[in-house]
C-alpha cells in the first residue's frame, strides 16, 4: 500500500502518465487484445490498461503485492510465478509488457526470450536508464536498490537468438524526474529519441505473417 501511494502523489502520477503515454504511443493497442504485464505488482499500469478496453492479465512472484491487486481491480487475471519460466502456452498474449520489473532480474535475455515466446505481436520493456539524471540521483537509494540501470546498447544483446527477428524501436521519457514546472516544460520540448531520459521504452515488434 506505500509502494502505491507513489503513484498519487504529484510527481509520482507525473512520472506513471508520461510512461503510460510512451507505451501506448509505441504499442498502439487495439480494443479487445489481451496483454500481460509482467512484473505487474500493485497491479497500476495493468489498470491503465484495463481501463482502455483490453484484457489484462498480471503475473508477478509477490503473493503479498497480487493481493493487494486483486483487491483493487478485479478486473485483472492474476498469475503468481516469474517471468524467466512464464506459465502460458506460445503465443497467448498479443501483448507483452515489463515495467521496471526486468531490472530486478539476474538473467534478463531468459526473461526476453520467454516473453517473446508467449506474445503475438510485441514485447515492451520499460527500464531504468543509466545515462539519466535519476541514476546520479537514486541509484541504489530507498526502492532502486538492487535496481540495474541499462543503457540501450545492453538491450540489443539481450535479444541476440530471437526468431522470429524483431523490429526494435526505443523512445525516453523523464528527463527531469523531479516532475516540478520545469520539467514539465522540457519534456514536451526534448525529442523521444533523445537518449537521455530517466525511463527508456524498448519495443520489439514480430513482423506480419
Amino acid at each position: 500500500a506505500a509502494y502505491h501511494a507513489w503513484y498519487a502523489t504529484r510527481r509520482g502520477a507525473w512520472i506513471a502518465a508520461r510512461e503510460s503515454r510512451l507505451l501506448q504511443a509505441l504499442i498502439r493497442f487495439d480494443t479487445a487484445e489481451r496483454v500481460l504485464d509482467v512484473g505487474c505488482g500493485t497491479a497500476y499500469f495493468a489498470s491503465s490498461l484495463a481501463d482502455r478496453g483490453l484484457q489484462v492479465t498480471g503475473l508477478d512472484p509477490d503473493e503479498q503485492a497480487l493481493r493487494f491487486a486483486a483487491a483493487r481491480d478485479p478486473r485483472i487475471a492474476l498469475v503468481r510465478g516469474r517471468m524467466e519460466t512464464l506459465p502460458f502456452a506460445d503465443g497467448s498474449f498479443d501483448h507483452v509488457i515489463a515495467i521496471t520489473s526486468l531490472c530486478f532480474v539476474r538473467m534478463p535475455d531468459e526473461a526476453v526470450r520467454e516473453m517473446w515466446r508467449v506474445c503475438r505481436r510485441t514485447v515492451t520493456l520499460g527500464l531504468l536508464h543509466r545515462r539519466s539524471l535519476l541514476n546520479l540521483q537514486k541509484a541504489r537509494r530507498n526502492s532502486y536498490a538492487g535496481a540495474r540501470w541499462d543503457r540501450y546498447d545492453d538491450t540489443l544483446t539481450w535479444l541476440r537468438g530471437l526468431a522470429p527477428t524483431p523490429k526494435v524501436q526505443a523512445r525516453w521519457a523523464v528527463f527531469l524526474p523531479s516532475g516540478d514546472a520545469l520539467a514539465r516544460v522540457f519534456e514536451h520540448v526534448l525529442p523521444g529519441r533523445l537518449p537521455l531520459g530517466s525511463f527508456l521504452a524498448v519495443c520489439l515488434r514480430k513482423p506480419a505473417a
